[in-house]
C-alpha cells in the first residue's frame, strides 16, 4: 500500500448511498423490523400552555397496552435538559408539551387512544408574546454554544454625519425535516437499542443512557440514515426517551413516530426576535458606529439563548460597536438549532441596515461594504487565517450582471412587474470538533473506515470515503466507510458545519497512520491537535444577489435569480457542496418570503402546524438558484483544508431578496416574511 497523488477528494463524485436510497433499501428509524411483539406509541400533547395535569382517566374499554402519564411513569435520573424530564412531574410549561404516552399493539389503536384520554387540567394565566418591554427580559451570561451575550469597544453614542436607526423582526421558524423525528426501541435483558433518527449517535446514547441509570456500554444507538435534521435533530429529544421508557414499562419493542404537528412545538424552533441596529458612517461611507441589540425567547423550561448578533462582530471595521442579547422566558416550548442559528436572522438585520445606509449615502451598497472590510477580526482583533469577501462581492458582482445597477428603487419595469435587484454578505465560523476514527485493513485489498457519524443527507458519507481512499492510495471503490452507529469510534455533532472537518481530520489521521505504520489497525483521535488550534479568525465568507420581480397589481413577489459566491476553503466534492449551497438558498428563500410561525396569544401556540398551512418554497418558487466559489486554499484550519458549507447559503440570502425588493417597488419590508400584504398598500 502506497500513497498516491489526490484524485478522489475534489472529484463530483455522486452520493455511495444514493442507490440505496432510490430503491428503499436504505432503512431510517421507524422502518427497523425488530424481534418480538411489536408495540407502537403515540404522545399526547399539551391541550394549553401552562397549567398542571391532575389525573388521567382511561376508558377501560380502549384497546391499550399501557397510557404512560407523571403519575405511573417510570422514574428517570435527573438531566441538564429538562425537556428530557419527560411524565416526570404534572407543571406544564407549553402547548404541546407531552403528557402522556400512548401504547398499543397498532398505531391506530395507539392514535384513537390517544384522541379518548380524559385529561383533568388546572389551567393557569399564561405569557407567550416577545416584546422589547417585558418586565423580565435580561441578559443571558452567554449565547449558543458559548459565546458572550455582550461586546463592546469605543462609544456608539457618539453621532456620525450619517446614520440609520432600524428595527427588524423575524417570526418562529420551525425545522420540517423529510423524515420526522422517530424512535424504534428495544431492550435486551438490562441493554437498550435504539433506531433513533439523530445527528448524533454517541451523544443520543450518553443522555439516554444517563436518564436510565445505564452504563455506556449497555446503549446502541442505530443512525445509519437520516431524512434530514436542520439541527433539530442535533440532540436527544423526547421521542427518543419515551420510546425507551414505554419498551422498558411494557416488554414490548416500541416504534414512535412523531406526527408532523408535534413538530412545531416538541423538538426545537427558531426563536423569533427583535433587532435594533445603529448604523453611523463619515460622508463618504466609513462606518463609525456598528451598534446591534437582539431580543429573543426561550421557555420557563431551559435557557436557549440564540446568538443573533454574534456575526455583525466580524463583519465591517468600525471604531465604536456594541452587541448585545436579551432573553424572555415565556410559556412557549424552547427553541432549539436551525440552520445557521443566529447568524441566519441576524444577517439579515445586520445587512437589510447596510442596504439602508447605502441608500442614505446614495452609494452602490456593494461599495459601501468593500470600504468597510477590516484588517484583522474586529472582535478579537487576530488576524483571519483567510476571508476573501471583497472577492466573493466582487467576482459574485461581475458574474450577477450587477455594473447596470441604478442606485434608485422603481426604475424598471415589465409589464406589471417592477424588477430590482440586491445584494447581501453572508459569513459562517469554522470550527473542528474532537472525533476518533478506526481503519483496517481487510486483506483483501479493501479497507474498513469506522467513525460514529451521521450523514443527514449532505454527503458525509461520499466525502469521508473520498478522504479515506486519497490518503490510503486507493480507488474510492475499496473504502468500506460504516457510520451512524454509537458503538464506532466516537464523532462530533453533525452541526455547526463542522463535520466534515471533525470527521475528516480523524479519518485522515487514523489513515496516515495505518499507512506509515504498516499495522493492519490504526485508530486516531483528534482531541489533542484540536485543543491546541488557535480558535480566532477562522470563518467562510460569501456573497449573495438577488433579482426580484414584484406584481404591481398583486403584491407578489418571485425571485427570478438567486445566486451565491462563496470563499469556503477547500471545497472536498464539488456536486455535494453544490446541492449545500443551493439547498441554504432556497430555505434562505422561504425566510425572505414564505415562512412564518403565526401565534395565537390566547392560546400560547402557532395555529398554522402542518405543512398545508406553514409555507415553504415549492418548485414553482425556485427559478433560478445557482452557486459557485473561489478557489480559496487555507492550510492551517485542517488536514483537508475545508472550512464548513452547510449553513452558510441561509446567511445572508434572506436579506439579499429584502433589499432587491426594496429596489424593485421603494418598500422596505422590516418584518419578515415578505408577504404581498406587507407591500401592496404602498406600491
Amino acid at each position: 500500500m502506497t500513497a498516491t497523488a489526490r484524485r478522489a477528494v475534489g472529484q463530483p463524485l455522486q452520493r455511495v448511498e444514493g442507490p440505496d436510497k432510490v430503491t428503499g433499501a436504505a432503512k431510517y428509524a421507524a422502518e427497523y423490523q425488530v424481534d418480538g411483539d411489536l408495540a407502537y406509541a403515540w404522545v399526547v400533547q399539551s391541550p394549553v400552555a401552562r397549567g398542571r395535569l391532575a389525573d388521567v382517566q382511561v376508558d377501560p374499554l380502549l384497546d391499550v397496552i399501557a397510557v404512560l402519564w407523571h403519575g405511573n411513569a417510570l422514574p428517570l435520573e435527573d438531566s441538564d435538559d429538562p425537556e428530557l424530564a419527560v411524565l416526570q412531574s404534572d407543571r406544564i410549561s407549553y402547548r404541546g408539551q407531552a403528557v402522556a404516552l400512548v401504547v398499543a399493539r397498532s398505531l391506530e389503536a395507539a392514535r384513537r387512544g390517544a384522541q379518548e384520554l380524559s385529561l383533568t387540567i388546572e389551567k393557569e394565566p399564561h405569557d407567550a408574546v416577545l416584546r422589547t418591554d417585558d418586565p423580565d427580559l435580561y441578559t443571558p451570561d452567554v449565547v449558543n454554544p458559548s459565546f458572550p451575550s455582550e461586546t463592546s469597544a469605543g462609544d456608539v453614542s457618539v453621532e456620525a454625519p450619517v446614520a440609520v436607526d432600524v428595527t427588524y423582526t423575524t417570526p418562529a421558524l420551525h425545522n420540517n425535516p423529510m423524515e420526522p423525528h422517530a424512535t424504534t426501541a428495544l431492550w435486551s435483558g438490562d441493554d437498550l437499542i435504539l433506531y433513533d433518527s439523530n445527528q448524533h449517535p454517541a451523544g443520543v446514547a450518553a443522555t439516554v443512557g444517563a436518564l436510565f441509570g445505564l452504563e455506556p456500554d449497555q446503549v446502541h444507538v442505530v443512525t445509519e440514515h437520516v431524512g434530514g435534521g436542520f439541527g433539530s435533530k442535533g440532540t436527544a429529544r423526547p421521542n427518543a426517551v419515551l420510546a425507551a421508557m414505554a419498551a422498558k414499562v411494557t416488554g414490548h419493542p416500541v416504534k414512535l413516530a412523531l406526527p408532523r404537528r408535534a413538530l412545531f412545538s416538541m423538538v426545537g424552533h427558531r426563536t423569533p426576535t427583535i433587532q435594533r441596529v445603529r448604523l453611523g458612517a463619515t460622508a463618504d461611507g466609513v462606518l463609525q458606529v456598528i451598534d446591534h441589540e437582539a431580543y429573543s425567547q426561550s421557555s420557563r423550561l431551559f435557557e436557549f439563548a440564540e446568538q443573533t448578533a454574534v456575526a455583525t462582530r466580524h463583519m465591517y471595521a468600525a471604531p465604536n460597536r456594541r452587541t448585545g442579547h436579551r432573553l424572555a422566558r415565556l410559556d412557549m416550548p424552547t427553541p432549539r438549532w436551525m440552520r445557521a442559528p443566529g447568524e441566519a436572522p441576524g444577517m439579515v438585520a445586520l445587512e437589510c441596515a447596510m442596504d439602508e445606509l447605502a441608500v442614505a449615502l446614495d452609494m452602490d451598497p456593494i461599495e459601501l461594504r468593500v470600504r468597510n472590510e477590516p484588517t484583522v477580526d474586529p472582535d478579537s482583533g487576530k488576524p483571519f487565517t483567510s476571508r476573501h469577501y471583497v472577492e466573493c462581492l466582487r467576482q459574485g458582482a461581475a458574474r450577477f450582471g450587477w455594473e447596470d445597477r441604478d442606485l434608485r428603487p422603481r426604475q424598471r419595469r415589465e409589464g406589471d412587474w417592477w424588477i430590482g435587484t440586491g445584494v447581501a454578505g453572508a459569513t459562517y465560523p469554522t470550527m473542528a470538533q474532537p472525533s476518533t476514527a478506526r481503519v483496517r485493513d481487510l486483506g483483501t485489498q479493501e479497507f474498513e473506515v469506522a467513525i460514529a457519524a451521521a450523514d443527514l443527507g449532505t454527503g458525509a458519507r461520499t466525502i469521508l470515503t473520498q478522504i479515506a481512499a486519497d490518503e490510503l492510495g486507493v480507488p474510492v471503490e475499496r473504502v468500506r466507510l460504516r457510520i451512524g452507529d454509537s458503538t464506532l469510534p466516537p464523532a462530533s455533532v453533525a452541526g455547526g458545519s463542522s463535520g466534515s472537518a471533525s470527521w475528516g481530520w480523524a479519518v485522515t489521521g487514523a489513515c496516515r497512520a495505518l499507512r506509515e505504520t504498516g499495522k493492519s489497525e490504526a485508530v486516531f483521535d483528534s482531541s489533542e491537535l484540536i485543543a491546541e488550534q488557535e480558535k480566532e479568525g477562522k470563518h467562510a465568507f460569501g456573497a449573495h444577489f438577488a433579482e426580484v420581480r414584484v406584481d404591481a397589481v398583486t403584491g407578489e413577489v418571485r425571485v427570478s435569480r438567486l445566486f451565491g459566491m462563496y470563499a469556503c476553503g477547500r471545497i472536498l466534492n464539488p456536486r455535494t457542496a453544490r446541492s449545500q449551497f443551493l439547498g441554504g438558498m432556497v430555505m434562505g428563500m422561504g425566510m425572505a418570503l414564505h415562512e412564518e410561525g403565526v401565534l395565537d396569544p390566547a392560546m400560547g401556540d402557532w395555529v398554522n402546524h402542518d405543512l398545508a398551512e406553514y409555507h415553504i418554497p415549492a418548485h414553482a418558487d425556485v427559478e433560478s438558484v445557482e452557486a459557485e466559489w473561489l478557489d480559496e486554499q487555507d492550510t492551517s484550519l485542517n488536514p483537508m483544508g475545508s472550512k464548513g458549507i452547510g449553513e452558510i447559503g441561509i446567511v445572508g440570502s434572506p436579506a439579499a431578496i429584502l433589499n432587491a425588493i426594496w429596489h424593485a417597488t421603494g418598500v422596505r419590508v422590516r418584518d419578515l416574511p415578505a408577504r404581498l400584504d406587507k407591500i401592496l398598500p404602498y406600491l
